[in-house]
């Protein structure tokens, strides 16, 4: 065991900040040198630098199939109540989208699965989980999660002040109950879209070259932390919009251009803006330096949005905020708003009205969160959410558990039960 398992995690690749990366890269065993490597030919590196991590039994293998209990115990802003996200990790195997087993909520960017793929097929590691949702209503795993979680392998503190806990499960009965359970769920991809097109892509492409493909080598499957939608401590946080660097853009304007879809309340008081419209459906916060306002969809006028969407994706307030708001009003297509660079996002409100004071920001917009209903009907539907939708809080941290897809590392040996 790691004494300091802290200083060797480290935060998702897609969520690590500039100052961050450069404090961890400090440390020369930790998991960003994996997840994030550096140098000209950062995919080779870090395949360089995994082989001497093993041969010098820096990482090691489990010597028996597990099931890893993984809980996050965290506070929301404003509250003392502390929650538990349970969960577990463990190989999934891969389906194409077009199955219907693995659901996804937003579309991938190119250039980001290319990166990600290019990792996995240099070092063929998992360097940190995806986190996937099932549904389990009867909680058939939770007391196996509990009894394990009680004999932790690791216990740490991360960047988001949240305790992580990671345990393991050997029994075989036990993980062929799990097994059971999960055979016929459907598994909606919450956080980690990129690297599982990665992995999705480097299968078709081992299978195309493999012509004694059997379906049991390890391209053939992914690592997951899955959680289960029925448990109460499940949070989905809001991500709010910052505008910047729009040409002419004058309050005055905006307001006039808003008047005819919103009603429009002036806030006194900034500061309570987010409380104010706090689950309100299609209620928004608009930010500008000197003034703030309540924004409230006249319900007349959702039927005008002329986007091709699904009829509950067109009823979403994200969907609602991206059309009526951003390009009705601020004057920024939705076919632009993808790739814009005067959009960009902030989960935090307070740091949303910082920077709108501070003229770092032009506007802000300010949203509710997504309830995890409205996440399962758009997957199941087959349409994905505008994006950055969605904030599964907590992230995952990357560390604790590596996933080799190597032949001889990832088959089963032979006095295993489920050789």
């Amino acid at each position: 065991m790691a004494r300091d398992m802290e200083s060797l995690s480290s935060p998702l690749f897609d969520v690590v900040s500039a100052k961050q990366r450069n404090s961890l890269y400090l440390n020369p065993y930790n998991s960003i040198h994996l997840s994030v490597p550096q140098g000209e030919n950062p995919a080779e590196h870090a395949r360089d630098l995994l082989r001497d991590w093993k041969m010098k039994g820096i990482i090691q293998q489990d010597k028996l199939p597990g099931i890893y209990a993984y809980y996050q115990y965290f506070k929301l802003p404003g509250s003392a109540r502390e929650l538990c996200r349970k969960g577990f990790v463990c190989h999934i195997r891969i389906h194409d989208w077009d199955e219907g087993v693995i659901l996804r909520h937003e579309n991938t960017i190119p250039q980001s699965v290319n990166d990600r793929i290019e990792l996995l097929e240099k070092t063929l590691l998992h360097v940190s989980p995806t986190h996937g949702l099932y549904t389990d209503p009867q909680y058939e795993l939770e007391a196996y999660l509990d009894e394990a979680i009680q004999h932790p392998i690791y216990e740490t503190e991360d960047y988001q002040g949240v305790r992580d806990v990671l345990a393991v499960i050997h029994d075989a009965e036990v993980i062929r109950q799990f097994i059971r359970c999960l055979k016929d769920k459907t598994i909606i991809l919450a956080d980690g879209h990129h690297r599982y097109e990665s992995s999705l892509l480097l299968q078709k492409k081992m299978k195309a070259i493999n012509t004694h493909h059997t379906g049991s080598e390890g391209y053939n499957f992914h690592l997951m932390y899955l959680t289960n939608t029925a448990a109460g401590d499940f949070r989905i946080l809001p991500t709010h919009r910052l505008i910047n660097g729009l040409p002419g853009l004058k309050e005055a304007e905006i307001l006039s251009k808003l008047d005819h879809d919103f009603i429009i309340k002036p806030v006194d008081d900034p500061e309570t803006l987010n409380e104010i419209i706090i689950g309100k459906k299609w209620a928004f916060g608009l930010l500008f330096k000197e003034n703030a306002y309540k924004l409230r969809l006249k319900p007349e006028v959702i039927n005008t949005i002329p986007w091709h969407f699904p009829e509950l994706v067109k009823q979403l307030d994200l969907t609602v905020m991206h059309y009526f708001i951003i390009e009705k009003a601020l004057g920024i297509p939705g076919k632009e708003q993808r790739n814009s660079e005067h959009i960009k996002f902030d989960r935090s409100f307070t740091d949303c009205l910082k920077k709108v004071i501070k003229e770092e920001a032009q506007l802000a917009l300010i949203t509710n969160e997504l309830t995890i209903d409205e996440v399962t009907q758009v997957c199941h539907s087959g349409a994905t959410l505008p994006q950055k939708s969605t904030y599964f809080y907590p992230k995952v941290i990357c560390g604790f558990l590596f996933s080799s897809i190597r032949e001889d590392e990832f088959q089963l040996p032979a006095y295993s039960p489920f050789s």
